[in-house]
This record gives structure tokens, sequence and C-alpha cells, in this order.
């Protein structure tokens, strides 16, 4: 059963703002050739959004129906024939939404409709999304948008279903038939009780491995709190005999009476250290006296000999000195000469570039002039070319397009053609001789011919003659007319008085634009760029510059130009002059460094010299001042001997300190004290400890805790062997489903050889002796053409192109065998295709439209132009 579209009206639709009706569909192959963005594409959507989109959805796609940047409600309403019945459908967008089906049992309107729709089309609850296409069954994958014919895709799963019924005769296997709808929901229901979709365990299982980690937690939990009572009896005991061994050894007096002891001794210790730390105090003064003694005597022979020494280093240091001062001044007073020189030199280079600078600028300044006044010269030749220029893009812009050259034509033609017939068809009465009183319609006749296109009445004396031309003639003189009427109103939207005027303006035209290139080329060659002025190429640069010129007065003509080559020698000569004075000065002044650099160090070392020995006097002077120096050696003597006394002394003290160390017996106070104290924590604690155990067998031993834990643990066991049995019904399950699951797989494999067969009846017409495989989804997979297949993604775009199509019209064959409603819609196919191949599928689609209903948009009319019935989108308006 085919489709067959009869009649589309839009409104508000996208590009379509204004009402536009297409109709003149036929039966068979229907061809809309129009150039791009005319709406062909427009005009599918519209077919597929009145038939497949719910009139209430309000998401994106729907909205993009409306015109861009407009509030309105698109409107679609189609006139088609299924079934072999009359139907129309009405259906309004998002401003007050609605939806109208009528057929042959009356009206049906909103949800109804809808309904209607999908029962009548084979389609299923449209998701509202721009792509899916296998929601609306046979014409989802038979109404192909551009560029959706370059993919060999598999057909959906509604017109899979519908081809699988076709073929279950063939096959003659009941797999997915009556006999397995039947018994697969019935698995699958109680699938569901025991597993998701996603494969992961579901209520059923969920529930019994809950149960069972529930029980497993209170017998678990039962099982613990026994245990936790055996363990506080044994807890208990431990505690009372940790107890009995803490007050026994808190009883006994061995640590206080070494105690007591270890107090006895400290205060001897104590007084042994004390007295030790006096003999040391003793020791360390003495030890220093004999070392300022020491250090006094090293001292004083240092300063002696220091004193001779800096004598001798300042005698040499003034000798060396005393050589060089007379070089030095001479030095001086030739680095001063050289640095007058110097001076002098710079003040007359200075004085030669300033006057170099000016002469260079002047100059500058008079091309600078020169330069302008050429650029006003080129100014004063760009703007008449300009004002010419204007002109000829105005005359050029007044061409009229050939297309209206031929229109205009076409009506003269039409009046010429129209003039003829009415001559043709007129009659023609000459009158000669004497016409007085001969009267044509009451008027007075004169001689000559005459022509007559209507009824007339001629009047000799006093009898009347009619004439009735033929009865077409009107008509014809009504075409002229209509002919002459459509030329005026044509030339007047142009301007133009003929044919010919409007030929001889486009000649004028044409050499206005000629014209125009040759003065835009003119204008280039005065418009170059100049660098010196920073104009750049072009004239709106030439333009800008001129524009900003100031008006000021020219450079007074009689004024002398400077002689820049002399001032040029000149400025050079004085910077030789500056490099010689520079050059004798860095050599003076080099040479004066040098002694000053050689002096330097002489003056230091001299100064040095001095200042060490005005030291090394003053030092020896204030040594022999001190008192102790006339008796040295005898007070060094004697301040030995007390030291090795105070030294002997000392190391009997130390051993007296050693015999009884304070520190040692703080410490094992500290051990015993330490000892007692964490003693007496412990039995706290115990104590404590032991209340604890005794209250908490008070309060647990009579729960009957061993019969909890052996209730708990039936309970648990019993919950586990609930799980394992839910497990291997669940696993049954699974293995059931998925063994019908392989089998309506396998039987859809034997699907394939038919759908096969049916296939390369039309590839073997394009490609022969080519064999196509096909998978099992029912998508094309492969071709094979005498070798192995090749898979169609490395196919040429043009073949896969194709294959698409071919494969559809397959599909739609089986699926008018069973009856459902089919047409054929291909927006700008087989763009891809050689003129040969062309042809081929040309002839396969035309003799396609015997069947079915085929329609093609495309924008190729030497292609298709030759083909079916062909409809213009503009002459639907």
């Amino acid at each position: 059963m085919s489709l067959k579209i009869r009649r589309v009206a839009l409104n508000n639709f996208r590009k379509f703002r204004d009402p536009f009706v297409l109709d003149g569909l036929t039966d068979g192959l229907n061809v809309i050739i129009e150039p791009n963005e005319t709406g062909k594409s427009t005009l599918l959507e519209a077919m597929r959004a009145a038939f497949f989109i719910r009139h209430n959805t309000a998401n994106r796609l729907a909205r993009s129906y409306a015109p861009h940047g407009e509030a309105v409600a698109p409107q679609i309403e189609i006139d088609f024939e299924a079934r072999g019945e009359d139907w129309h459908v009405s259906k309004r967008f998002l401003k007050s939404a609605s939806v109208e089906v009528r057929g042959p049992n009356g009206r049906a309107q909103g949800e109804d409709a809808e309904a209607q729709l999908q029962a009548l089309l084979g389609a299923r609850r449209d998701t509202s999304q721009a792509g899916d296409a296998a929601a609306h069954g046979a014409l989802g994958l038979l109404w192909v948008g551009q560029a959706q014919a370059l993919d060999v895709t598999p057909p959906g799963e509604i017109v899979r279903d519908s081809v699988r019924a076709t073929l279950e005769a063939e096959v003659g296997t009941i797999m997915g038939g009556a006999a397995y709808q039947r018994v697969r929901p019935r698995i699958d229901s109680q699938f569901a009780d025991y597993w998701t979709n996603t494969g992961r365990p579901s209520v059923r299982q969920s529930a019994a491995r809950t149960e069972q980690e529930a029980a497993e937690r209170v017998a678990t939990e039962a099982a613990a709190r026994l245990a936790a009572l055996e363990q506080g009896f044994a807890d208990l005991e431990a505690a009372r005999a940790r107890l009995k061994l803490l007050d026994r050894d808190l009883a006994d007096t061995t640590d206080a009476e070494r105690r007591k002891a270890l107090v006895g001794q400290i205060d001897v210790a104590r007084s042994a250290a004390q007295l030790r730390d006096t003999r040391r105090a003793e020791q360390g003064r003495l030890a220093d006296q004999v070392k300022g003694l020491q250090d006094l005597t090293v001292r004083l022979a240092d300063a002696r000999k220091a004193v001779s020494d800096t004598a001798a280093a300042l005698a040499t240091a003034r000798d060396t000195r005393s050589g060089l001062e007379q070089e030095l001044a001479g030095t001086r007073e030739r680095a001063g000469t050289a640095r007058d020189r110097l001076a002098m030199a710079r003040d007359t280079r200075r004085a030669a570039h300033v006057a170099l600078d000016a002469a260079t600028k002047l100059v500058a300044a008079r091309a600078r002039e020169a330069e302008i006044a050429r650029a006003r010269q080129r100014h004063a030749e760009l703007l008449p070319l300009e004002a010419e220029l204007a002109a000829a893009r105005a005359l050029g812009a007044t061409v009229i397009a050939a297309s209206v050259i031929k229109a205009l034509e076409d009506r003269e033609r039409a009046v010429d053609n129209a003039r003829a017939a009415v001559e043709a068809g007129a009659t023609r009465v000459e009158f000669a001789g004497d016409v007085s009183g001969v009267e044509i319609d009451g008027i007075l006749a004169t001689p000559g011919d005459r022509t007559l296109s209507r009824e007339t009445r001629i009047r000799l004396g006093a009898a009347e003659v009619i004439i009735r031309p033929p009865a077409g003639l009107q008509s014809a003189e009504t075409t002229l007319a209509n002919a002459r009427d459509d030329l005026a109103a044509a030339l007047a939207d142009h301007g133009v008085a003929s044919v010919a005027d409007a030929r001889a303006r486009n000649e004028a035209a044409r050499d206005a634009v000629a014209h125009g290139r040759t003065i835009e080329a003119r204008i280039f060659a005065v418009t170059p760029a100049v660098p010196s002025l920073g104009i750049a190429a072009g004239a709106s640069a030439l333009k800008s510059f001129v524009a900003g010129l100031s008006e000021r007065a020219e450079a007074e003509a009689g004024q002398e130009m400077p002689d820049l080559a002399a001032l040029t020698v000149t400025a050079a000569d004085t910077d030789s002059a500056l490099a010689r004075a520079e050059g004798t000065d860095e050599t003076a002044a080099a040479q004066l460094r040098e002694l000053e650099a050689r002096n330097a160090p002489l003056m230091v070392q001299a100064a040095g010299a001095e200042r060490d020995a005005v030291n090394a006097v003053a030092q020896l002077a204030a040594l022999e001042a001190k008192p102790e120096v006339a008796r040295l050696d005898e007070a060094l003597s004697a301040a030995r001997q007390r030291e090795a006394e105070a030294l002997v002394s000392l190391q009997d003290a130390e051993r007296a300190a050693t015999a009884h160390d304070v520190a040692a017996i703080e410490r094992q106070i500290g051990v015993l004290d330490k000892r007692t104290d964490v003693a007496r924590t412990q039995r706290i604690d115990l104590e404590k400890a032991i209340a604890g155990l005794e209250a908490r067998i008070e309060a647990e031993g009579g729960k009957g805790l061993a019969d909890r834990a052996a209730v708990a643990r039936e309970e648990a066991d019993a919950a586990a062997a609930n799980l394992a049995r839910v497990t291997q019904e669940a696993d049954t399950l699974k293995l059931l489903r998925y063994t019908l699951e392989s089998a309506r797989a396998e039987t859809s494999r034997t699907f394939v050889g038919p759908v096969a067969r049916r296939a390369r009846r039309y590839i073997e017409r394009l490609l022969p002796g080519a064999d196509p495989n096909f998978g099992d989804d029912l998508g094309l997979t492969s071709i094979a053409r005498g070798g192995p297949g090749e898979n169609c993604v490395d196919l040429s775009k043009g073949t896969q192109e194709q294959l698409a199509v071919l494969t559809r019209l397959a599909f739609a064959d089986m699926l008018l065998e069973q009856g459902l409603p089919v047409s054929l819609i291909l927006d700008d196919p087989l763009v891809y295709s050689d003129d040969t191949r062309l042809d081929q599928m040309t002839e396969i689609l035309t003799d396609a439209a015997t069947r079915m209903q085929v329609i093609l948009l495309t924008c190729r009319d030497r292609a298709f132009r030759h083909l079916g019935n062909r409809i213009t989108l503009t002459g639907a308006l």
C-alpha cells in the first residue's frame, strides 16, 4: 500500500512566513527542482513534523519551526491517501497548539488524533528528537534528508519486525512469532524479579541477600556477647590475682628502709661537692695569674722587636717614594695641556655639526615642500577622475539583468503573437469610390481599408450590412490587450520605453563599466605611495594627507641654499681633530694614572710604616710603665709555685666528692618513689576494673546469652540456604533468557538470505555480479564482487549513496507486501554519482514509482528535468 501525498499547506513554518501551498503531486514519480535556499529541505521537515512530532511539544526542535526572530505559531496541513482512503491532518505548534485528523470515519483531535496517526503510519510515540527516525517506522527509513543517504544504515526496530513478519513463512520458523511472543514476556517478567536490565541483581536477590546479611549480623552479635561474658569471668579472676600481688608488694618495707639510708648519704655528698667547687675556683684564679705574667713577658719582647722593625720599614718607604715625585709633576703638566686642547676640539666640532644639521634640515624641508606640491597636483588630478568614476559606476548600475531582458523580449513576442492572431482572424473591408451616404456604426465612412474585429453595421442607403467576425477574435483582442498591458508594466518597472531602449541602456551600462575600470587604473597611477611624506598608495590616503595640510606661507624663493658638501667636509675634519685630541688626552691621562697608581701604594706604605713605628713606641712605653715589669721573673716563679699547691688540694677534693655522688643518690630515691606511686595507681585501676567486671557479669549472666546465640545461628543458616536457592533460580532464568535470545539471534540470521535476494535484484542492475552481505540487524555490511567482500565504509561516497538508496527500495518492497503505508522521498539524492550510474539510478527510481509514490527534491536541473511530474515551489505560492 503506497502512501500518497496530495497537498501540503504551510504557514509561519521557518522560511515560509506567508501561506504556501504545494499540490499537483501524482501517484508516481514527482520531481521538485529548485535552487538552493528555496525551502526544499524545509518542506520535507514540515511533512515529518505533521506526521510524527507531537503538537504539544515545546522543546528545541519545535521552537526551531517558527521563523527566525518571530513569535508565531507554525501551521501545517497535509492531504494524503493511505489504505486507499483519503485523509487530512492539520497541526499547529507552540501557540494554541492543536492537531486534527480527518478520515473516512470522521474527525479526531488532540491525543486521539496523534494515536490515530501512529496507528495509521505504523509509528510509535515520538521522542521529539531530531534524529530519532527509527520511531517513525517505514517512513523514517524511506524519507531521506540531505546527506542522510550517505550512511548505509540498518532499518529501525519497527521496520525489522515488519520485515520478519513477512519472511517468517519463507524461513519456516516460529521464533519471533506468536509462540515466542507468549513465552518471552513471561520469562522477561520473572527475569525482572531477579535481575535488572543491566544484569545486576534485582528485587528478590537483593531481598534474600539483605535477609541473610541481617541474620548473620544478629548471630555474630549474639556470639560476640556470649564470648564477652565468658571472657569477663576470666578477666575478673586475673584482676583479683594481680591485686593480691600488688597488696603484697606495697606491704614490703625494704624500699622504705633503703630510701631512708639514701637520704642520710645525700648530706655528706653535698658537703664534699661544695669543698670541691671551692678548691676548683682557687686553682683557676692562680692559673690565671701565671698566664697573665707569661703573656706580659711575651708582649714585652714583641713590642721591643716591633719598634726596631717599624723604624727600618719607614726609612725604606721614604727612600723609594722620593724618586717618583719629579716624574709625577711633569706628567701632570702634560695631562693638563692635553685636556685644554680636547675641550677646544669639542667646541669646534659642536659648532660644525650644528651648522651641518641646520643645513640638512633646510634641504629636507625644501625636498618635502617639493613633494607636497606634487601631492597637491596629483590631488587636483584625482578629484575629477573620482567624479567621472562615480558617474560611470552609477551608469553601470543601471544594467538590466539578462533574465529581465529575456522576459521583456518574451512579453514583446507575446504582443506580436497576439497582434498576429487578431489580424489573422479580423475582417478587412475596403471602401473605394464615392462613399458619401455610407455609415459605419452610425459614423460616415472614409475611403480606404478598415479592419473589423467585432460585429459592425454598415448602412448603404436604405440597406444595412451586418458583418460578424469569428467568435474567437474577441478573446484574441483581450489577449492582445493583456499582453500589451504586461509589456507596458514590465517596461515601466525598469524605466524604459521599449525593449530596444532596454538593450541600449544595457550597452551604455556595459561601456560605463569598462570605462570605470580604465578610470580606476588612472586613479591608481596618480595615487602612488610616498614614503617620505608617510602617504600610502590609494586615493583615500592622498585625500587624507591633503586635507590635513595647513595653509602656510611657502619658503622664500630667494633664500640662499647652504653648501651641504662643504659643511660635511668641515664636520668630518672637526671629527678627526677631536679624535686626535681625545687620543692625546687619553695617553696623557693613562700615563698620569699609571704614575699615580705606582705612587699610591708607596704613599700608603710610608704612611703605614710611620703609623706602625709610632704605635710600636707607644706600646713599648706602656708595657715598661707597669710596676710588675721590674721584678717580672721573680713574680712568675712564685705564682707557678702557688698554682701547683692549689692543684694538689683540688685533686684531693675531687676524690672525696666522687665517693658520694648527689645526682646518683637523688636518682635512686626517685626510682623508689616512682615504684611506690605506680603500684598504688595500679591498685586503684584494678579495683575499678574488678568492680566493672562484677557489675557486667551480674547484668549479663541472667539473659540466657547461650540460648540466644544458638537460635540466631540457626536463623542465619536458614537465610543462607534461602539465598543459595534464590541465586540458583536467578542463574537458571538468566541462562534460559540467554538461550532464547541466542535462538532468536540465530533465527534472525536466517532472515538475511531473503533480504539479500531482494536487494540483489536492484544492486545487480547497478553493479553486475555484486553479492550483498547483510548483518543480523538487516543492515548492509559489505559487497562481494568476485573476491573478498568490501566493507561499505571503504567504498566511494557515490557507491555508498547508491547502495543506501537501493537497499531502501528493497525494504520498501517488503513493507508493501505487509500492506504498510510506503512512499519514498529523497532530498538532494545521488550528488556523488557519475553520469552513467546516475542514468541507471534514475531508471530504477522510475521503475519503483510504478509501485509507490516517489518525490525527489533536488537543485540539479540538468540531471532530473527529464523525469516524472515536474513541480515548482515558486508556482505553488
